[in-house]
Formats: structure tokens, C-alpha cells, sequence
């Protein structure tokens, strides 16, 4: 079973910077699309950004200008920046990750495998 374990978040003020971390464990981590979901308070699931064993990307067009994701395949590791935080960015963040070979709508949610979130709070 895929494992997927967030670090990174906490509080920050308006215009500042973040990077959340996601560490997978249990298969092969070149095997994964490994990607971002954030959900705040009475609204909808979102997805954030995915990147693809080869280091293809797919970033919510809303937010592009300010985040980035990347990975580090030799660790197990995927990151999101975001920049220029905002209030409305606030949200839990949730890793995600689905195996490249088995096609889903990744973006619409349906990564087989989740973290358990990490909480972003950008307020003064």
C-alpha cells in the first residue's frame, strides 16, 4: 500500500512563501504521479498541481504564477511552492498520488492513494 506523509505547513502572513512536502513510501516512487489537492472550510476539493515520473506538470491556472511544484525521485519526494500566499490560499493541503500506468481523472479527484493533510493558514 502507497503511504503518503505531508510536511511543511503551518501559518504565514500575507505575501510570504511556503513548501509543502510529501514523502511516499510502499512501491516504486518512479511508478507515481504524485500531485496537490487543497480544501477549505464548506467548499469543494481543489486540485493544485500534478507532476508525472518524467517530470510532466499540470498547475491549476488560477494559481501558475505563484506555485511550483517539482519532485525528487531519488528521495521520494514532492514539493509545492507557493509564493505571494494569500488569504484565500488558506486550506488543508492534501498529498495525492496515483500509479502512471492506471489512467484516472487525476485532476477531478481520483488519485487512489491520499496523505492526511496538512493545514496552510495565511492571516496577520
Amino acid at each position: 500500500q502507497v503511504q503518503l506523509v505531508e510536511s511543511g505547513g503551518g501559518s504565514v502572513q500575507p505575501g510570504g512563501s511556503l513548501r509543502l512536502s510529501c514523502e511516499a513510501s510502499g512501491v516504486s516512487f518512479r511508478t507515481l504521479v504524485m500531485g496537490w489537492f487543497r480544501q477549505a472550510p464548506g467548499v469543494e476539493r481543489d486540485f493544485v498541481a500534478n507532476i508525472s515520473p518524467s517530470g510532466q506538470k499540470h498547475v491549476l491556472q488560477a494559481v501558475q504564477v505563484r506555485v511550483i511544484i517539482s519532485r525528487g525521485n531519488a528521495t521520494n519526494m514532492v514539493y509545492l511552492q507557493i509564493n505571494s500566499l494569500e488569504p484565500e490560499d488558506t486550506a488543508v493541503y492534501s498529498c495525492a498520488s496515483e500509479p502512471e500506468s492506471n489512467p484516472v481523472n487525476f485532476i477531478g479527484g481520483g488519485p487512489d492513494y491520499w496523505g492526511t493533510g496538512d493545514q496552510v493558514t495565511v492571516s496577520l
